[in-house]
């Protein structure tokens, strides 16, 4: 992926997403916290894994054209928050964590692990340490920020050198100024903080920040007297403001982005004076330019990613890439890799090194010692040339020594873990240091025995023995979402409402027309024939009149004509389509299903029985419906807040449900009003959705878990009580997933209103239950994500799945397609036997008084198409002449002239004509 810019005013700026370098294997967690939670060295790549406490550690570079080897660091017992590379030790990380303390490790210079001791730990702080910062030209000098408390602390000595005043709320970022004289913080009080730590605890300059406390973060132009504030203004919108400190009373510039949800991460290159800004959660990262000279920020580009972001970091100047004149490589953290990102100034010649675009930078060698800068030293950092050419064939770097006092002048709690002082002195050595791949040890016990490394610190095995661990991989793992050629659209939609409530998916549809809610008052539906696509015309269309709001809709799977709506008036009303579709406007429905007292969330129809239908409403109340008779045969109670999803089991015989109230319940609605079982439900109550898988056997609940970050449980339907059997974290972003599964191919689509990626997972009823595959990526966000039946899919081009994308605008239609070799096959083992849901098996009468059935099965296999299974076996071609040819004897002459034949073939005939033999040239008289 290529984008273009300006750059410095006449250069240009690309950007380089190269898919090759994807560091793949990685098992990624977003913490609540401010951190970034991707760090870089010139040696190592740290990041927040989905184990707790627990950093994964990666080569920033590829040895040999080797796969990169991931690792994990088991460093604390809680939430690690931040984490920081020393700017003088490639090897020496910090890390912080929710458990209330700061450890120190250095991290192997080899390929070989060894011991997970830490280096040194600090603390306990008395509350969670949310942030770090190591000194920019000090060695062994950091400052950290816990509660409403920063301090500067002296590594070498293992004690704090000063204790800043308590600030008004939580510390929210720290930053040093480039010469390392002062230091920065932002706070939840709203408040922007300057300190000289060297004068004194009290802050020395203070302004009015950003007017929303939600994360902010603050960052040092350099050495100037600029500073970078980043927050959320008065009306939730994402904003950037420049200060000088000089005059810190208000901001010199400003820069707006959106009113996105994500906390805004920003990385700032001195050399370049490029501003990078990504938001976690989301698949958006802009470029900014910033000047001090005439305070301003500029955007130079935007890049959409593939997937989203976790966290970002920036590659220090000294290892990114001269030559191919990158001036800034960025590191998004995805829930699966760690995604390189290259910003680069395309020249004419790559052979030479280019000056222009890289000035001296700052080197890596400490510039003065703790007690030195601690006393009044400001000297700076040496520069040091990025040419190769005149760049040091060795980094020397300035490796950690921890103080030998006795352990007597140390507190307890900062007192070195090593009380052996010859252990002590060896910390710097690559034997007794740390370093890259593992596994979790929970999959892979028997390896960290045999191995003799400590527990939480395992090698990584090899691919095969890896996915001999991990299990199956799903065959579905290539699906490929590609959206279908222009002339299948309906295009020209208007005045569409896509604020639905959260239970509602949107639209709805069945395999002849789509239902699409209107913004008009009356609770207008509009009703479009998917046979006619194309344009809309300008002019208004009939419509369904409900009289009341739609709060949900959904069509009955045996009777393409009838649509049930419930309304915001606590109304469900069924309507009937003509055939042909809607010729004129309805404003009388087919019935009126009256019971509920207050607004109905939902409403389903039974997978079985004609004429059933069970909603949800705020009154706490399931009411299960024949239609026949139009009135309400049960009402399910038992909730004891707002009922946020429901779904019928498979064989129609259950019904079960997800409420507010933290609950998942299970109900026979023929035998009892009750629940016959209850478990734990999502911790989040901001949405939540509930279908079955596995045949019935196995709940999926999609909802929120206590930091806000959108989550899958798994329940096994014979034990609910017992809690979810597996869950996986999916992403942070405001809209509830809504889950879409494929009982055929036991595929789990899910995506959100107003997301821009469709999520694919297998269920398998085992370890580890959760089979990635690819996802889909759009490159706006959708309003509604909804399945078309299985017929609709075209087997011949492996279609296993079909669905309509709402754009404001537009429906777009969507095919899922497994790439196969032999797909002139039928792909039987894709494509089973699939139900014929489109028939009823019972009557409303005959469910009620408790009969049950089953659907019949068809096959997908069209009447000229053979299955794959049986396929002729390709023949092999035998490459080698029989052993006869060999073996028979053969004069000097035939070998010679063998010989010369198969020359002649390499190297082509002598007597053919050169193609230039063939050109005609120009007439003698042309010549002058």
């Amino acid at each position: 992926m290529s984008l273009t810019a300006t750059y410095n005013g006449n250069s240009h700026l690309h950007l380089y997403l190269q898919k090759k370098g994807w560091i793949s294997d990685v098992r990624t967690g977003s913490p609540a916290s401010c951190g970034n939670h991707i760090k870089a060295s010139c040696s190592h790549i740290a990041f927040n894994s989905d184990s707790t406490g627990v950093l994964g550690i990666v080569p920033l570079d590829v040895k040999n054209g080797h796969k990169r080897p991931v690792s994990q660091l088991s460093c604390h017992s809680d939430l690690v928050t931040d984490f920081d590379f020393s700017p003088f030790d490639d090897f020496l990380l910090a890390t912080c964590s929710a458990d209330e303390t700061v450890k120190l490790w250095q991290l192997s210079e080899s390929d070989q692990p060894s011991s997970s001791s830490a280096l040194g730990t600090f603390g306990p702080e008395g509350c969670q340490i949310e942030t770090l910062l190591f000194h920019p030209t000090a060695n062994n000098v950091m400052a950290t920020g816990a509660g409403k408390t920063a301090k500067v602390w002296n590594l070498a000595q293992q004690k704090p050198l000063a204790v800043l005043e308590p600030h008004g709320d939580h510390i929210q970022s720290l930053t040093w100024k480039q010469d390392g004289t002062l230091l920065g913080t932002s706070c939840k009080d709203k408040k922007l903080r300057i300190f000289d730590p060297r004068t004194g605890p009290a802050a020395s300059k203070s302004t009015q920040g950003h007017e929303n406390m939600k994360d902010s973060r603050l960052i040092w132009i350099g050495a100037s007297d600029y500073v970078l504030s980043f927050g959320y203004g008065q009306m939730r919108v994402r904003e950037v403001l420049l200060w000088d400190t000089r005059r810190f009373t208000t901001s010199v510039a400003s820069f707006t982005l959106d009113s996105s949800s994500g906390t805004l991460i920003p990385l700032y290159d001195l050399d370049s004076g490029l501003l990078v800004l990504a938001g976690k959660g989301e698949s958006v990262i802009t470029c900014c330019e910033v000047s001090t000279s005439t305070p301003s920020l500029t955007q130079i580009n935007q890049c959409l990613t593939e997937t989203k972001s976790r966290g970002v970091a920036l590659v220090p100047k000294l290892a990114v890439d001269v030559m191919a004149c990158e001036v800034v490589r960025v590191l998004q953290l995805t829930d699966g890799f760690v995604v390189p990102i290259s910003y680069t100034v395309p020249r004419k010649s790559v052979q030479e090194f280019h000056d222009d675009l890289f000035p001296d930078t700052a080197g890596n060698i400490a510039a003065a010692s703790a007690q030195d800068w601690w006393t009044g030293s400001n000297k700076q950092l040496e520069k040091v040339s990025l040419d190769p050419a005149k760049r040091q064939q060795k980094t020397i770097t300035c490796k950690l020594s921890l103080s030998t006092q006795t352990e007597g002048h140390l507190p307890s709690s900062l007192q070195s873990p090593y009380r052996d002082r010859s252990e002590a002195s060896d910390l710097s050595s690559p034997a007794s240091s740390l370093t890259s791949p593992t596994t979790p040890s929970s999959l892979i016990p028997s390896l960290s025995t045999t191995s003799g490394l400590s527990s939480g610190y395992v090698s990584s095995p090899s691919q095969k023995s890896l996915q001999s661990i991990l299990g199956p991989s799903s065959k579905f793992r290539h699906a490929q979402g590609t959206l279908l050629h222009r002339d299948t659209h309906i295009t020209n939609l208007k005045g569409l409402n896509l604020t639905t409530p959260g239970e509602c998916d949107g639209f709805c549809l069945n395999r002849q027309r789509v239902a699409l809610p209107l913004l008009t008052t009356g609770g207008q539906i509009a009703v479009l024939e998917l046979s006619k696509p194309g344009r809309l015309p300008d002019i208004s269309l009939p419509t369904i009149q409900n009289s009341s709001a739609v709060a949900d809709f959904c069509w009955d799977p045996f009777d393409l004509h009838r649509l049930a709506v419930a309304g915001e008036d606590a109304k469900i009303r069924l309507w009937r389509i003509p055939e042909g579709g809607l010729q004129e406007t309805l404003t009388e429905p087919e019935a009126v299903l009256r019971g509920h007292t207050e607004k109905i969330y939902s409403i389903k129809f039974h997978p079985l029985a004609a004429d059933i239908l069970a909603s949800s409403s705020y009154d706490m109340s399931v009411r299960v419906w024949n239609l026949v008779t139009g009135k309400e045969e049960q009402l399910l109670t038992g909730h004891s807040d707002q009922i946020l999803s429901l779904a019928w089991s498979p064989d129609g015989q259950l019904l079960a449900t997800v409420c507010k109230d933290g609950k998942v319940r299970l109900y026979d609605p023929r035998r009892s009003t009750k629940p016959v079982q209850e478990g734990p439900g999502p911790e989040g109550g901001r949405g939540a959705r509930v279908v079955w898988v596995c045949g019935g056997k196995y709940l999926l609940v999609s909802g929120f878990d206590s930091r806000s970050e959108r989550q899958l449980y798994l329940y096994n339907v014979e034990a609910l009580s017992e809690g979810p059997i597996s869950s996986i974290g999916i992403d942070v972003s405001p809209s509830t997933l809504i889950p879409f599964y494929d009982e055929d191919t036991s595929i789990i689509f899910l995506t959100g209103k107003g997301d821009t990626r469709v999520f694919l997972y297998e269920i398998i009823p085992e370890a580890p239950f959760f089979l990635d595959c690819n996802s889909f990526s759009s490159s706006d966000p959708h309003k509604g994500f909804i399945f078309l039946p299985k017929t609709e899919c075209n087997v011949k081009d492996v279609e296993f799945a079909k669905a309509l994308r709402l754009r404001q605008t537009a429906l777009e239609p969507i095919v899922f397609r497994v790439p196969r070799v032999k797909n002139e096959y039928f792909q039987d083992d894709l494509f089973p036997e699939t139900e014929v849901w489109w028939e009823p098996v019972l009557s409303a009468t005959a469910w009620l008084t408790g009969s049950n059935g089953k659907h019949k099965w068809i096959s997908l296999r069209p009447k000229d198409m053979i299955p794959v299974s049986e396929a002729p076996k390709d023949v092999p071609i035998r490459k080698y002449a029989p052993s006869s040819f060999y073996l028979e004897e053969k004069s000097d002459e035939q070998k010679k002239e063998e010989l010369l034949n198969a020359m002649v073939a390499k190297l082509g005939n002598r007597d053919d004509p050169l193609p230039q033999d063939a050109f005609e040239g120009v007439a003698e008289d042309e010549w002058d």
